[in-house]
Order: structure tokens, then sequence, then C-alpha cells
């Protein structure tokens, strides 16, 4: 498998990162790297091949000019298929697009929902507009005119309504086990969320509840399905991948205990101290001197 619209280069990622936004050209030709952080990002590509994309539970043929709209919390994947195929992606934040607007999120867009189809068949006459959008945006985040922006995010938002007033592709085909997919998206979310690389991103999904609310399922069903297919409760998997990952940083990091603890989601390092010795037998700090 591999990504048509990722990004390449380190310069690219710092970038990205500094501004929130950042719109380029997508060729076969060009080198394909996977490393800037796209659970941070939402993407829109304009994508012209033959492809398999697959998507939440969902896996779309294209082949043609589609419009795509990736939600950074919903796992996406491409497989190409056609020996060349160019484009467009444009990545941004939320914050970055909403600016102070206080609109609703971005999840709760037809376009970005779990249960939305976030793939749009182009006409040639329509993909010739989107590609004037993304060229226009080109040439403007390399300017330095002060609202850039502005302009920016109205290009943005102007392929966001022209997306809504298409019709979406229904060239899907579903996974047949349920459950199956549900644990799918599960064990991926969960995943998704680490390495945890800073204590101002803490993790976010820390319960049962958070990851039903954010795959749009009820929590019942969410734990009835992880148990039936893994034989182990949805609490087991979070809490085992959180002991993996404190004992990485406790290993690998000189963050206090009291950061570590923040960065897993624990308000209370007492609360962390409590579970981790519940969990390995032994506390944090025991094992950070293990470790020296």
């Amino acid at each position: 498998m591999d990504n048509p619209g990722a990004a390449p280069g380190s310069d690219f990622n710092a970038d990205l990162k500094l501004k929130g936004f950042k719109v380029y050209e997508i060729k076969s030709e060009s080198n394909i790297v996977r490393n800037y952080n796209r659970k941070d990002f939402y993407k829109i590509c304009l994508n012209t091949g033959k492809n398999i994309i697959h998507y939440a539970d969902r896996s779309f043929e294209t082949d043609g000019s589609v419009l795509f709209f990736g939600n950074p919390h919903i796992p996406y994947s491409w497989e190409i298929v056609s020996p060349s195929y160019n484009g467009y992606a444009c990545l941004f934040t939320e914050n970055f697009l909403k600016g102070h607007d206080r609109s609703e999120s971005l999840q709760e867009s037809p376009l970005f929902r779990i249960d939305g189809t976030p793939i749009f068949s182009l006409s040639s006459e329509h993909k010739d507009f989107i590609a004037t959008i993304y060229q226009k945006m080109i040439v403007e985040q390399d300017t330095d005119y002060v609202f850039k922006n502005d302009l920016i995010r109205n290009y943005i938002n102007l392929l966001i309504h022209e997306a809504l007033k298409l019709q979406p592709s229904e060239n899907f085909s579903k996974h047949k086990n349920a459950a199956e997919r549900i644990v799918s998206l599960f064990l991926e979310l969960l995943e998704r969320q680490f390495p945890i690389e800073s204590i101002e991103r803490p993790l976010q999904l820390k319960t049962a509840q958070d990851f039903a609310n954010t795959l749009a399922v009820h929590v019942n069903h969410l734990n009835r399905s992880v148990k039936e297919v893994t034989g182990r409760p949805t609490t087991a998997h979070i809490a085992e991948r959180i002991i993996s990952e404190a004992k990485a940083l406790l290993h690998h990091t000189d963050w206090s205990i009291a950061d570590i603890a923040y960065g897993l989601g624990f308000d209370y390092t007492t609360y962390f101290n409590n579970f981790f010795k519940k969990m390995t037998g032994t506390a944090p700090g025991a094992l950070r001197v293990q470790v020296v």
C-alpha cells in the first residue's frame, strides 16, 4: 500500500507543523515519504488514477478523478493500481481552518464523519475547476500577503462546499463481519495515539467510552465486539498499551514521573503510580531506578 497524498521531506513537515496547513502537488514520479504526523491533520486530496482506498470499514475503488476527505481520527490507506497518478493535496489542522470561528467540529461534517462518504467522483470539467483552486493555494502559501491564511481558509471552504454539492461515490464494499470491523478500527485508533512525543499533546482517548464516542457506536456494542473478537475486554487493551508506553517513557526519556503521568492522561501522579503498580507489581520510580 502507498499513499499518493503523503508529504515529501522533513522541511515540509516542519513547515506544516509551524503553519498548520500545507498544499502541494502529487506526481507519480515524485518520491513519497510517509513521515508527517497524519493523526494531526485533515486532508483534502484531488487524485486522478486507479486506486483502492480503504477508509474505516469500507473499500472504495476509483478510476478517474476523485476528491477525497481524510479525517485524522479515522484510519485510511491507499492501494495504487494504475502505474501513474497525479493531483493535489491539502493538509490542515482543525484550528487552522476554524480560526476564531466556533462552528461545529469538522468531525461532525458529513464529509469527515466515520459514517459519511469521503470520496466524490469528478467530471473532467469539475476536476479542472478543483485543480485551479489548489493551484491558487499553492501560489498563495508562498506569498507575504498579510491575510494569506484567511484567503487559504476560504479556498479550503470552497473545496468543502463544492464537495457538498456533489453526490458521493457509492462504489464501495463493507467488511462482512461488523464486530471485526469495529475491533480493527478500535485497535488502530488506540495504536495511532502513540508514541507520546510531548506533554503538550497528552493522551486523548483513555476509556472505552472515549473510543465509542469517536467511532460513533454505543460503548456496550464496542465492548461486546472487542470481547467477541479478541477474547479480552476493551479496558484490558487500553491499559496494556498505556503501560507499554509508560515503560518506554521511563526507559528512554528524562521526563519526570509527573510529566509521564500527565502525558498518559492521568490527572494526578498518584493515580498513575497506583495504576502502574497494580498492572506491573512495581512502582514507576522503582522501574526507572532498575533501568539506570
